[in-house]
C-alpha cells in the first residue's frame, strides 16, 4: 500500500528559492518574504446581522473589526477588510480557527477556512513602493496609504488583498499580500521580475 503524506506544503514551494536574486552588485532593494503555517479565517455578516457582527467582533478581539479598507492589529490576530460587512482573520497558533471562532461569531456570520486557499507575502525595502507600482494603480505614498490602510485591488491582472503593516525598525514600510493559492506562484515569479533591478532578497518565515 503506498504511503500518503497530508502535511500541508506551500503552493510556492518549488517557485521560493531562498537568497539573493536580480542585481547582486548592489543592496537588495526589495525583500520577499511568504508567511507560512497561518490560520486565515473569512467572516461574513448574514444579511442584517451587521451589528451583531461588530459587537460580536469586539467581544472576541478586543478591538472593533474594519469597516472600511484597512487592517486592524489586535493583540493576537490580524482583522482585515476583505468587503463590505467582512473581514480576514489572520493568526497563528491555532488562536483563531473555524473550532475557536465559530461559538463567537457564526451566530451573526457565516465563516470559511482560507488558510490552505491563499498565500501570504510580505514585501519590504527601499525599493517596495516602486516595485509594486509597477504591477498595482494603488497609490502606495506613505500619505495616501499610511500604517493600517488596506486594499482590494489586483496586481498583474491577479486578484489580491493588499494592507500596510507595521514599518520595519529601519523605518522602512511593510506589505503584505494575500492571493489565491493557484495564481501565486505565476505572481510570485511577477513580482520577481518586477524586482529584479532593485535586487531581491527572497526568503519564507513561520512568523509575521
Amino acid at each position: 500500500m503506498a504511503d500518503f503524506s497530508w502535511a500541508p506544503r506551500s503552493p510556492l514551494e518549488h517557485a521560493l528559492v531562498a537568497g539573493r536574486h536580480g542585481a547582486s552588485s548592489i543592496e537588495a532593494g526589495v525583500s520577499l518574504t511568504e508567511i507560512r503555517n497561518f490560520d486565515l479565517i473569512q467572516v461574513m455578516a448574514r444579511r442584517g446581522q451587521a451589528a451583531e457582527l461588530a459587537k460580536a467582533a469586539i467581544a472576541r478581539f478586543g478591538v472593533a473589526a474594519p469597516d472600511a479598507p484597512k487592517a486592524i492589529q489586535a493583540q493576537d490576530a490580524t482583522l482585515i477588510w476583505s468587503g463590505p460587512d467582512q473581514f480576514f482573520v489572520l493568526s497563528k497558533g491555532g488562536k483563531h480557527t473555524m473550532q475557536t471562532l465559530g461559538p463567537a461569531l457564526s451566530g451573526p456570520a457565516s465563516l470559511s477556512d482560507q488558510s490552505h486557499a491563499r498565500v501570504v507575502v510580505s514585501i519590504s525595502g527601499a525599493k517596495a513602493r516602486t516595485m509594486l507600482a509597477k504591477l498595482s494603480s494603488i497609490d502606495l505614498h506613505a500619505g495616501a496609504f499610511p500604517t493600517g490602510a488596506a486594499a482590494a485591488t489586483s496586481m498583474d491582472h491577479t486578484s489580491v488583498t493588499l494592507w500596510r503593516g507595521n514599518d520595519r525598525a529601519d523605518g522602512l514600510a511593510v506589505f503584505r499580500l494575500l492571493v489565491f493559492a493557484t495564481f501565486a506562484e505565476s505572481l510570485w515569479h511577477t513580482m520577481l521580475d518586477s524586482a529584479a533591478e532593485y535586487g531581491v532578497a527572497v526568503s519564507h518565515s513561520e512568523e509575521f
